[in-house]
């Protein structure tokens, strides 16, 4: 047993400031662990997010000693020794009280992605794809939203206008798993390029480097969506081919409202 300084941020929307919890520290424990300790003891009212503790519900976020991590995943002894522990709330998002942010942007940005529209089925009534296409998809789906890659990106976390016009890295691995999709039908490019703001991504890494579920978002996800915006928009050749085989991108707005319907899929 040892004990440490817990230094956590308490407030709320109007304001706040950083409180030192002197606490004791069990060996094995997290940082998730202290905080409790707190709430049992000099701070009651402490407002923190929490769920599974075991690095999947994705609920725990907040920047420790300056760094995003998950409060549940982050063990006592591998912080400095004889040092307060710094924990914050995610800079990026709304205060709402204490630890707890308002990740809403999140969900308003899910909302506005075009679902899954899968072609028809085979002659036979079934689905086949490839094994390597299964593959590329299944590393997406690991993400867990804990929304650290949102809270470190400074398109939003440094210039909050851009919240309206910028998706951010957590829903372009979503985008990226969609056009990936070998029987998905949409086409999202334009939407990416002219209202879910892909080309203010300047691919620093720092969503990846954040990640707990080690998704690579930047190599796996943002620079292929890039290069299919660039080729769509841009790339003569790929012009060339849409007008000889009558095939058009889809435009903004098409693909915001391309539906899984497949009346709506066939007047397309």
């Amino acid at each position: 047993m040892a004990e440490v300084v817990m230094r956590i941020w308490r407030g709320d929307s109007d304001g706040g400031q950083f409180e030192e919890y002197p606490t004791e520290v069990y060996e094995g424990e997290v940082v998730l662990d202290v905080v409790h300790h707190v709430q049992a003891g000099p701070a009651p009212d402490l407002a923190c997010r929490w769920n599974c503790k075991a690095g999947k519900c994705g609920s725990c976020s907040a920047e420790i000693n300056g760094l995003p991590r998950l409060m549940c995943m982050t063990r006592m002894d591998t912080l400095p020794e004889g040092e307060p522990v710094t924990i914050a709330p995610m800079r990026t998002f709304p205060i709402i009280r204490d630890l707890v942010t308002d990740v809403s942007f999140n969900y308003e940005m899910a909302r506005r992605l075009p679902p899954f529209a899968p072609r028809e089925p085979d002659a036979d009534g079934i689905y086949r794809m490839q094994q390597i296409d299964v593959e590329r998809g299944q590393e997406f789906r690991k993400c867990i939203e804990c929304f650290m890659c949102q809270d470190v990106c400074h398109v939003i976390r440094d210039h909050e206008e851009n919240k309206t016009n910028y998706a951010g890295p957590r829903m372009f691995i979503r985008y990226m798993e969609l056009e990936s999709h070998p029987l998905d039908t949409n086409d999202r490019r334009e939407l990416l390029r002219q209202e879910m703001g892909i080309g203010f991504c300047n691919i620093t890494k720092c969503c990846t480097e954040v990640c707990p579920e080690h998704i690579k978002i930047t190599d796996n996800a943002i620079i292929p969506l890039k290069e299919r915006v660039v080729d769509a928009s841009y790339d003569p050749i790929s012009w060339l081919g849409r007008k000889i085989t009558r095939r058009t991108k889809k435009s903004a707005a098409e693909a915001a409202n391309y539906r899984t319907d497949p009346m709506m899929s066939k007047s397309q």
